[in-house]
């Protein structure tokens, strides 16, 4: 790795845990989100826990969260799939402590296909922006496609964790995807009307830079986050070593290459490629490629991993995306538990709820089906119910009492 990059590693990833202040959520106000018409919650600033049935909407109010956070679905949901079945569109408010803004706003309108941001009053025009303006984590069953799911699902979690926490790895991932599509663009229409292949090269300068920030920031990042894994997976009790790897066609695991070289290689793979690339009308050269690999010993997680074993490897990720953002943002995210516990034994679930506890905690949102299911670290927090997407105060009225609540 060059001499900057190593820099880089030392100054913005340091091994020592530092100090920082929870972001909470104050109020929460959701009008025709998924499946909830309308809630209007005070959180407690240590959180609070969310008891009902599944289908009725306790995910929807994670998803809601995290949505200010990610301005996108994190179950991978386009905005318009996000409004209440009839409704206009759809609308989350948040008043916070501890975070760049006190007052965040985020809706979409299916009229014009419109989503808007506001901070504090002021509405982005740009919402890279306002991108992390509540930081939250979200674990959740389904986190198990981070490891055994498509490589999609890994460079998903690797552009929304990096473009919250790296300033220049989201103009980068804009500039990259803008280039992409004209090349491939430009790929099809030199295919179909045989046009000068020097129409497709236009494209590759702005993909070879773009691609080598990109790069390097997930390389960063990976180097960073390798050792942490080990341990993690190895402290919540996973008896054979998990590896974790950036797999990429551009350098091998054990060169030390820094931009300029990246940048050389991808403009190279691109030009080497471009008869190819026509004959199949795709790049097939780049960090939309790549992958994030995990190793259980020797071998591919995700085909040779036990059911226990990727759920183990899912929260480790998630626990990294914490450290992460603490780290980065010099904030403690909020976490968003949805059910974590489901499939893992007595025992790992304890030795989860230990690393989570380890520094600052920071506000805790909890979603389980039964109050039996809430773990004995979180029993004292304050309990809603939800039943048809109508958020109330455990023990208060249910029906039209609870959708004034």
């Amino acid at each position: 790795m060059s001499a900057a990059m190593s820099a880089d590693e030392q100054r913005g990833d340091s091994a020592e845990e530092v100090p920082a202040p929870p972001v909470a959520l104050r109020t929460l106000s959701l009008r025709d989100f998924r499946n909830v018409a309308r809630a209007d919650l005070v959180v407690p600033a240590r959180g609070l826990v969310v008891v009902g049935p599944n289908g009725h909407g306790k995910t929807n109010l994670l998803e809601a969260i995290h949505y200010l956070h990610a301005l996108r679905s994190v179950r991978g949901a386009r905005d318009p799939d996000l409004v209440r079945f009839d409704a206009e569109g759809f609308f989350v408010h948040a008043t916070v402590a501890g975070a760049a803004a006190e007052d965040v706003r985020a809706g979409f309108l299916r009229q014009g296909k419109r989503k808007r941001v506001t901070l504090d009053g002021v509405e982005r025009s740009r919402l890279a922006d306002a991108l992390g303006a509540v930081p939250s984590v979200m674990f959740s069953p389904r986190d198990v496609e981070l490891v055994g799911g498509s490589p999609t699902e890994r460079r998903r979690f690797l552009d929304i964790m990096l473009a919250t926490t790296s300033p220049r790895y989201l103009p980068a991932l804009q500039r990259y995807r803008a280039a992409l599509v004209r090349r491939n663009a430009t790929l099809r229409e030199v295919a179909r009307h045989g046009h000068s292949p020097a129409r497709i090269a236009v494209w590759e300068p702005a993909l070879a830079e773009a691609a080598a920030t990109l790069w390097v920031e997930r390389v960063r990042w990976t180097r960073w986050a390798a050792p942490r894994m080990a341990a993690l997976c190895d402290a919540i009790g996973e008896r054979e070593p998990v590896v974790l790897r950036y797999q990429t066609a551009l350098a091998s695991a054990a060169e030390d290459v820094g931009e300029d070289m990246i940048r050389e290689r991808m403009a190279a793979a691109l030009e080497r490629d471009r008869s190819h690339d026509t004959r199949r009308g795709l790049t097939h050269s780049g960090p939309h490629r790549d992958d994030l690999s995990l190793l259980l010993g020797a071998h591919p997680l995700r085909a040779f991993g036990s059911a226990g074993q990727q759920r183990t490897a899912a929260i480790a990720l998630r626990l990294l995306e914490r450290e992460t953002l603490r780290q980065r943002t010099g904030r403690s995210p909020i976490i968003l538990l949805d059910d974590p516990f489901a499939e893992l034994d007595a025992v790992r679930a304890s030795r989860i709820l230990r690393l989570l506890a380890d520094g600052e905690l920071g506000q805790t949102i909890l979603v389980v089906p039964r109050g039996d299911d809430i773990p004995p670290a979180y029993t004292s927090l304050d309990r809603w119910a939800v039943r048809d997407g109508v958020f109330a105060p455990a023990g208060a009225a249910s029906g039209a009492e609870a959708g004034d609540a």
